[in-house]
């Protein structure tokens, strides 16, 4: 009894606590603009019926209605309703910046998105990055958004933490380091010269902010995927999720060289939380080697942040058994990558298929706006494989290949590919994950890795 007191009282003194550092407060008085600024375009914002009301207009670039404040760590809510569909958002800690393309406005924003593909709540960074969170990495939020009406959007930001959520549903979890604060503003996505949607209007009500909110209050039955953008790190919510690195960011630990007892003593380099393959002669393992994890792996999801030099090749293989014994980079389904546009085996294969992001020689990566990121810029490689033999790559938050291992159309392709040699190619029931040594300059970082059931 005693301890179940002592416990009602914490928690009773949390609260008292938390109401006395952290309360709303409204950003809209509902009456004017007073505590916001118009940025970059032209659109019309104005006040009606207790609401702020913006109209697009023809041959202007995204315009901003933004808070004069700027905002670190805070919990802010917003109701919003387009009368007819278009693209908008919610920009939050955004910069505007007379040195940056002459005060474009740039940061996060919370995705609003009418259009089939249902990215609303999605998080996008303006004016930069692009997108660090499409809805395609949590589609049970995807029907979150209600056409026609008012949406509730929620956006919680604590240090690196941030989470959105759309009328109740959880959307996307990013653990971001970049824009610590900034402001916050409504969006009117510019229109171009397109006639038709000149005076699209969307309505916001209800704009509150609570400041320093208490720390987040994590369950492990949340299973929204996390994007974690800051380098060899776990978050809670990743640790919850029974998500580890694969390699700890600083040492050899849990590898060795594929056909080896030990770690290459030459070849590699591990700096600055980097891992790299050394440049040499172009061809497969014929300086360090490839390097494989030491324990094996049926059902995963792995991740993996990859940066290519000029002209470079490597890749990431899954279900490497190395009983082959061959000589050259080991065997194993590979996750190419690949400078496409100067490396000569990007033009081999079929379709394609030689490409970053594809399954090597098999299956071509689909290539969509902002899933390739250029050579010399770090790329989110991503491969799923679930326990009923379905495998998915990914990059940069977009899905690009889909398969199933074992089925007649993986058979087929199999047997169509350098791989036709090889029984059973890629149907191990578990294998070690390999990191390819092609002669080139790669390097790879935040490495890990969650097994499924």
């Amino acid at each position: 009894m005693k301890k179940h007191l002592l416990l009602g009282c914490g928690v009773l003194l949390m609260s008292v606590s938390y109401a006395q550092t952290a309360k709303w407060q409204n950003l809209f008085n509902g009456k004017d603009l007073k505590g916001w600024k118009q940025l970059n375009g032209k659109a019309i914002y104005e006040v009606k019926n207790g609401e702020i009301v913006g109209t697009t207009v023809l041959s202007e670039p995204n315009s901003f209605l933004a808070t004069e404040k700027d905002y670190g760590d805070f919990i802010f809510e917003v109701e919003y309703k387009l009368e007819k569909d278009f693209n908008s958002g919610i920009q939050f800690r955004s910069q505007s910046k007379a040195d940056y393309q002459n005060g474009r406005v740039f940061g996060y924003q919370m995705e609003v998105d009418p259009s089939p593909r249902k990215w609303s709540g999605g998080v996008y960074e303006e004016g930069r990055r692009g997108w660090l969170y499409p809805l395609d990495l949590n589609p049970a939020a995807q029907n979150a958004y209600k056409a026609g009406d008012w949406n509730k959007y929620r956006i919680e930001c604590r240090g690196s933490e941030i989470r959105t959520f759309i009328n109740g549903v959880s959307a996307a979890h990013v653990i971001d380091s970049e824009l610590p604060s900034g402001f916050i503003a409504l969006q009117v996505h510019g229109i171009g010269k397109k006639a038709e949607d000149a005076g699209k209007k969307i309505r916001w009500r209800n704009i509150r902010i609570m400041e320093n909110p208490a720390a987040s209050q994590f369950s492990k039955y949340d299973d929204v995927y996390v994007v974690n953008n800051i380098p060899n790190n776990i978050s809670e919510q990743e640790k919850l999720q029974g998500v580890r690195l694969l390699w700890d960011g600083a040492s050899t630990k849990g590898w060795r060289g594929a056909y080896k007892p030990e770690f290459p003593a030459k070849g590699w380099e591990i700096k600055d939380g980097i891992l790299s393959v050394q440049p040499s002669d172009g061809g497969e393992s014929t300086n360090g080697g490839d390097i494989v994890t030491e324990e094996e792996f049926a059902a995963f999801d792995l991740e993996f942040d990859f940066k290519l030099t000029p002209g470079a090749n490597s890749g990431v293989k899954y279900f490497v058994t190395e009983s082959e014994n061959n000589k050259g980079s080991a065997i194993g389904l590979e996750y190419q990558v690949l400078d496409d546009d100067q490396h000569p085996d990007a033009k081999l294969g079929a379709a394609g298929n030689r490409k970053v992001g594809s399954l090597y020689d098999l299956i071509p990566a689909y290539k969509m706006t902002n899933s390739h990121r250029k050579v010399g810029e770090w790329n989110h490689g991503r491969v799923v494989v679930y326990p009923d033999n379905r495998v998915e790559h990914w990059m940069n938050g977009h899905k690009v290949v889909s398969y199933t291992r074992g089925d007649n159309i993986y058979k087929a392709l199999v047997a169509r590919s350098k791989y036709e040699k090889y029984p059973n190619f890629g149907l191990a029931e578990k294998g070690r994950i390999l990191i390819q040594d092609h002669g080139n300059n790669v390097s790879f970082k935040s490495i890990k890795i969650k097994s499924l059931k």
